[in-house]
């Protein structure tokens, strides 16, 4: 009997060294996920780049053919803090870390598919490392046009050191010590941690690597890192605000639950029929497709000069709307009221797409002005959330973005700008646009579309 305990306390020991061989627990709180010896509590998944210990790193190596390939852990993790080194030697590897990734060995014909919350390594010219994927889902969540300076953190040919911060629906993250992305999130709670071999495209690139070390991980007692410059936020979550935006001056412009703080565009109150709220969306109800002569269009009652503007909008099929800013009502005019506008239409459907000149009237464009420049990858298709902002500076300086990324961007009052609005459908109005603040404005143009998320922060 003895003998069979004493058996058993072996046999558990053994289990029990084996299972952490991976995982070594420092002093200071922190569990190395790497042992630097070999890949005990890894495995390589949903491609064929390899991975090898080379000098107490990891070391992977690009493979022709290869779909993107990942190194996972075989533990998963929930609320966490991530802190590694990588180092890419080519421009053409780029890279990523997943932070609570997911995997499903079925997809792709049983080849598997790894999905889920990347953390950005990209050497090119474009420089989004830090910025949030979400790798095989919905694409970008933080491209780093969100946060231009971050852009020159990571250094080609060299390790950069990163910092994951994954704790409840936040997600932040730094490259070499510099503040990079900050996203609010709760689609995926739990995950492994996974290292990327990207795929390629040049059979000349097989063979490049790109290096990790220093991976570790804390997952109890964490103490967040606080952001000390304004970074913008992306945030997910419904109508709120993190205390981190109230603190840099985000405020709802839609609180979600009524139309308080909005009114009809030369009314006093709020339509009483067209436009409504519920489960948290403003939505503007499909009639005839005609611009403002139902409900109408309604307006902030607060009137803005230099701001930085985000709202969610999602379309119908051939939906057309826009979101006006510089809103004056002094014009006087008939349907929807004069402003500067960001164009929200279905751009396959709707036939203003085609019209204006060189795609003016295309969304997310400064109507009837200046086209977007959008690739299709960034566009969400009809009846999924467009993320729009809008962004004047004191100086007057304008810019577009569409989910995310920097569309267009033009100066107010130029002599560009003037020669532009002379040759477009605002030239009879004297001063188009150069208004010195002004209501922001949602149109109804007869078609159903929603939106969410409406926040704005007064600049300085």
């Amino acid at each position: 009997m003895k003998y069979t305990r004493n058996l058993l306390a072996v046999l558990f020991t053994s289990l029990t060294l084996a299972s952490c061989a991976g995982e070594q627990k420092t002093e200071d709180g922190w569990t190395d996920l790497f042992n630097g010896k070999d890949l005990t509590g890894w495995k390589p998944v949903a491609g064929t780049a390899t991975f090898e210990v080379v000098d107490g790193t990891i070391e992977g190596s690009a493979v022709a053919g290869s779909p993107n390939t990942f190194l996972i852990t075989e533990e998963t993790y929930g609320d966490f803090i991530l802190e590694l080194d990588l180092k890419i030697e080519h421009s053409s590897s780029n890279s990523g870390v997943m932070a609570r990734g997911q995997f499903d060995p079925a997809a792709r014909d049983g080849k598997g598919l790894v999905f889920g919350y990347q953390i950005e390594a990209d050497p090119s010219e474009r420089a989004w490392s830090g910025g949030v994927y979400d790798e095989a889902r919905r694409g970008w969540l933080y491209p780093l046009d969100l946060n231009p300076e971050a852009k020159s953190a990571f250094k080609m040919g060299e390790f950069n050191h990163y910092r994951i911060e994954a704790i409840g629906n936040e997600i932040k993250t730094w490259v070499n010590g510099q503040e990079v992305a900050y996203v609010v999130d709760d689609m995926d709670k739990t995950g492994f941690i996974g290292l990327q071999v990207h795929s390629i495209k040049k059979p000349e690139d097989a063979g490049r690597k790109t290096t990790f070390k220093n991976v570790k991980i804390q997952t109890e007692n964490l103490e967040p890192k606080a952001f000390d410059k304004d970074i913008f936020v992306v945030n997910n979550s419904l109508n709120s605000l993190t205390e981190y935006e109230k603190n840099n001056g985000w405020k709802l412009l839609f609180n979600g639950q009524n139309s308080d703080g909005w009114k009809g565009a030369y009314k006093e109150t709020f339509p009483e029929s067209g436009w409504s709220v519920n489960e948290g969306l403003l939505t503007i109800a499909a009639t005839d497709g005609s611009e403002s002569t139902n409900a109408g269009d309604i307006v902030t009652k607060e009137q803005f000069s230099a701001f930085d503007l985000t709202f969610e909008f999602r379309l119908t099929e051939g939906a057309n709307s826009g979101l006006k800013y510089f809103v004056t009502l002094s014009e006087g005019n008939k349907g929807s009221a004069i402003g500067l506008e960001y164009q929200v239409l279905d751009d396959d459907n709707h036939p203003d797409a085609k019209m204006g000149i060189e795609g003016n009237r295309t969304m997310a464009s400064l109507y009837d002005l200046i086209k977007a420049d959008k690739q299709a990858r960034f566009i969400k298709p009809v009846g999924e959330w467009n993320k729009g902002r809008v962004v004047v500076t004191p100086d007057n300086k304008v810019a577009h973005y569409l989910n995310g990324v920097k569309v267009l961007e033009y100066v107010r009052g130029s002599q560009e700008f003037r020669d532009l609005v002379a040759k477009s459908k605002y030239a009879k109005w004297e001063n188009f646009g150069e208004a010195t603040e002004g209501h922001i404005l949602l149109q109804d143009h007869g078609n159903e579309v929603s939106f969410k998320n409406i926040k704005i922060k007064t600049l300085k």
